[in-house]
C-alpha cells in the first residue's frame, strides 16, 4: 500500500500589495522609538534580505475558511473524487477566521467544520478538525493523514493550509511586510501505484525556543495593550532554522533510502529567500555535494509568506506548470520541509 497526493488546489488572492505601498507606513522599533532611516531605505533593505517584492492580501469580505474552501474545491475536482468519500478533513492554520478591520480570532466552530459545511458534505463519518502547528502545519497534516491511512482508519483525506496573516500584523513593525494570505489543499489516498510518501521527520523544540514567535503588543506604545499582533525574533528563528531544518531533511531522506542525487525538487516553506537558500546550502553540504540547478522552486518574491499555505500553494503551481523553469515528472523524488512557531520542524520525502 502506498499513500499519494492525488489532487491539489490553491487559492491565491487577487489583491497585490507591492513594497511601494509600505512607503507611507510609520515603522517603529520594538520599544516604540523612531527608526533612523527613511521608509524607502527600510523597504529596500527588507527586499534585499527576504526577496519579497509583493504579497497577496485577500478581499475584505473573505476569511481564512473561505480561502481554504476555494482551494479544497479545486483539489477535489483535480482528484476527481466524490467529496462524500473523504474520511478526514484536516485544516492547518494559526489564527482562525479574523474578519477585516477586527483583531478577534474566531475558531468556533473550527475552520475544518466550516469548510466541510461549505463543501456540503453530509457524511458524518467525514471527521473535520483543525491543526495548530505553526507554519509547518500543512506538512504535519499530511503526516497525520499518512498515519490515518496506514493504520486503516482512513482511505482518503483532505489536507488544507489556509491563512490570512494580513489581519494579524502590526503595521508599525517592519516584519509586517513579510506576511500574506492564501490557501493550498491536497487530497491524499491509499493507492496501489508506485511512489507516494516515502518517509517523514517531525519535531518540536520548546525548551528554549517556544516563544521565538508569539503574540505581542504593537511597536506603537500609544495603542491599547489588549490589542496584540504576531511578533517574532527574526535572528533567533534564522539561526534555529539553519541549524535544525537541514538535519531534519537529511534524517528524512536517509530514512527513505533515496540517494541525494536522485532528489529533483526541494519545496521549503517560503519564509525568507536568504534563509531558504542557506538551508538548502547546508542540506547539500551534509552530503558533501553541490546544489543542482533549479532544485528549489520559490514563490516568496511575489506571494510573500502565507505560513501554512506556502508549500501546498507552491506545489500546486509547479505541478500545473505555472512556475517558470520548474516542472515535475512521474517518478521524481521531492522533499517538503518547513519550520515555524513552536518551534516546530518537519520534512517529507515523496515520490511523485
Amino acid at each position: 500500500m502506498n499513500i499519494k497526493i492525488t489532487g491539489t488546489g490553491s487559492y491565491i488572492p487577487s489583491n497585490v500589495e507591492k513594497n511601494i505601498n509600505f512607503h507611507n507606513h510609520t515603522f517603529l522599533n520594538n520599544d516604540g522609538t523612531s527608526i533612523n532611516a527613511t521608509n524607502q531605505v527600510i523597504v529596500e533593505k527588507f527586499k534585499a534580505i527576504t526577496g519579497i517584492a509583493e504579497r497577496r492580501y485577500t478581499k475584505e469580505h473573505l476569511n481564512s475558511s473561505d480561502l481554504g474552501f476555494f482551494a479544497a474545491e479545486k483539489a477535489i475536482e483535480d482528484a476527481k473524487i466524490d467529496p462524500e468519500t473523504i474520511d478526514y478533513i484536516i485544516v492547518a492554520h494559526n489564527f482562525g477566521d479574523v474578519k477585516h478591520n477586527t483583531n478577534q480570532s474566531d475558531m468556533l466552530p473550527s475552520l475544518a467544520s466550516r469548510i466541510k459545511h461549505s463543501l456540503r458534505i453530509k457524511n458524518p463519518k467525514c471527521v473535520a478538525y483543525d491543526l495548530l502547528f505553526g507554519c509547518p502545519g500543512w506538512v504535519e497534516g499530511v503526516i497525520q493523514a499518512k498515519a490515518f491511512i496506514k493504520s486503516g482508519m482512513a482511505k482518503r483525506c483532505l489536507v488544507i493550509g489556509s491563512e490570512t496573516l494580513s489581519r494579524v500584523v502590526d503595521k508599525h513593525d517592519r516584519d509586517s511586510m513579510i506576511f500574506s494570505d492564501g490557501a493550498g489543499a491536497t487530497i491524499l489516498e491509499e493507492t496501489s501505484e508506485e511512489g507516494g510518501i516515502l518517509s517523514h521527520e517531525t519535531a518540536s523544540f520548546t525548551y528554549d525556543e517556544a516563544y521565538y514567535l508569539y503574540f505581542g503588543n504593537s511597536n506603537n506604545q500609544e495603542l491599547p495593550k489588549d490589542t496584540r499582533y504576531i511578533k517574532m525574533d527574526g535572528r533567533k528563528i534564522y539561526e534555529f532554522a539553519l541549524t535544525n531544518v537541514p538535519k531534519a531533511m537529511k534524517t528524512c531522506l536517509d530514512n527513505s533510502n533515496i540517494d541525494i542525487k536522485d532528489v529533483k525538487k526541494v519545496f521549503i516553506h517560503q519564509a525568507n529567500e536568504k534563509m531558504d537558500e542557506a538551508i538548502l546550502k547546508r542540506f547539500y553540504r551534509l552530503y558533501r555535494t553541490d546544489i543542482p540547478e533549479n532544485i528549489m522552486p520559490m514563490s516568496i518574491q511575489k506571494l510573500g509568506n502565507s505560513s501554512v499555505a506556502t508549500i501546498p500553494t507552491l506545489f500546486d503551481l509547479v505541478k500545473n506548470n505555472k512556475l517558470e523553469n520548474h516542472s515535475l515528472n512521474k517518478g521524481d523524488v521531492i522533499i517538503f520541509a518547513s519550520v515555524g512557531a513552536g518551534m516546530n520542524i518537519n520534512a517529507i520525502a515523496y515520490k511523485y
